[in-house]
């Protein structure tokens, strides 16, 4: 945590290191919304390389066939073609009406379910997943929805995709002024309640935003480097400010 008034960040061992600026760059983690058999044997995250690792070790020690993804995001997107390049028969599950739905309109919706479904992939919008079901040997065997008229799915495996929340647990130790529903207030120029600390990446709130894109995390980390150095050379000096990024962005692993 930071100790913002001695201007000290002090390590779970206890040892203290004195800063004149610091910034806050402790990113995020998956959120998996609270389904019922979230926990089972078999359902997944899909954010850091060594979960894709546990997804293929668990296609080939169970000789899975079947995938469901829990969400139709850039990230879901993503996944559901990873799955597909494994040789599973992959479903894309998404609670809003269209995928993409910070990206795209219902146009570009239509146009990007086209080019999934070519790819092999089936999709399924306003999805209301009820639970994930276990099957004789514990592991997850079934998807059901509360959706009226919908049948359950069989799965082999479910990949979670369904956002993130920010690690802002340093923040929030520190005295730091943070969300209610989490990330750490800044401010145009990245400045936090603490006028010596700064906050960038997945772990900013911005305007009421959260980034969860790599280029709009590059150029805050731009504008706080300069805002450091404003603050630490009496010699340099900086308006640079964020306001905000395009969300604009390329599905790498659909083409």
């Amino acid at each position: 945590r930071l100790d913002v008034d001695r201007k000290v960040a002090i390590g779970e061992s206890g040892r203290e290191e004195a800063y004149d600026a610091a910034v806050i760059a402790t990113g995020s983690y998956p959120f998996v919304p609270p389904i019922a058999g979230k926990d089972l044997e078999g359902v997944f995250v899909y954010r850091t390389i060594d979960d894709l690792e546990r997804i293929v070790a668990y296609r080939e020690s169970r000789g899975a066939k079947k995938a469901a993804v829990i969400g139709g995001g850039l990230l879901g997107l993503e996944a559901a073609k990873a799955l597909s390049d494994l040789g599973l028969a992959t479903s894309i599950l998404e609670y809003a009406p269209i995928l993409m739905c910070r990206q795209i309109d219902e146009g570009g919706h239509a146009a990007l379910v086209s080019k999934v479904e070519e790819l092999g992939l089936q999709v399924k919008c306003g999805a209301r997943v009820a639970s994930f079901e276990a099957g004789e040997d514990g592991s997850v065997a079934k998807v059901t929805y509360s959706n009226e008229d919908w049948a359950d799915d069989d799965v082999d495996i479910v990949v979670v995709s369904a956002g993130i929340r920010p690690r802002d647990e340093v923040a929030r130790a520190s005295g730091l002024e943070v969300h209610e529903r989490g990330g750490v207030q800044v401010d145009d120029s990245m400045r936090t309640s603490s006028p010596d600390v700064f906050a960038v990446g997945e772990v900013a709130l911005h305007r009421g935003k959260i980034y969860g894109l790599v280029a709009p995390g590059y150029a805050q980390a731009e504008v706080a480097v300069e805002r450091c150095l404003d603050a630490l050379f009496s010699d340099f000096e900086t308006e640079a400010t964020f306001e905000g990024a395009d969300m604009s962005t390329k599905l790498k692993l659909l083409g």
